[in-house]
């Protein structure tokens, strides 16, 4: 019967253990995942900013308005 108890306790310590190992991931996890939008919502920025960019760089060639209007 002690054999059992102390087999339970070990299973008991290592389920603890995998839990504290899994906050650690999961807490790592959140980190990376806030870095990664943050980096998402500047590389959206810096798009739109190319994209305006572009814009006014076809607005500026001869022809614009004449090619707008045939379209």
């Amino acid at each position: 019967m002690i054999f059992d108890f102390q087999s339970l306790l070990d299973k008991v310590k290592q389920l603890a253990e995998m839990a504290q190992t899994l906050r650690g991931e999961n807490a790592a996890l959140r980190r990376e995942i806030a870095a990664l939008a943050e980096q998402n919502t500047r590389l959206e920025q810096r798009m739109q900013e190319a994209h305006d960019r572009v814009a006014k760089l076809i607005d500026r060639l001869p022809g614009a308005d004449a090619d707008r209007e045939a379209a």
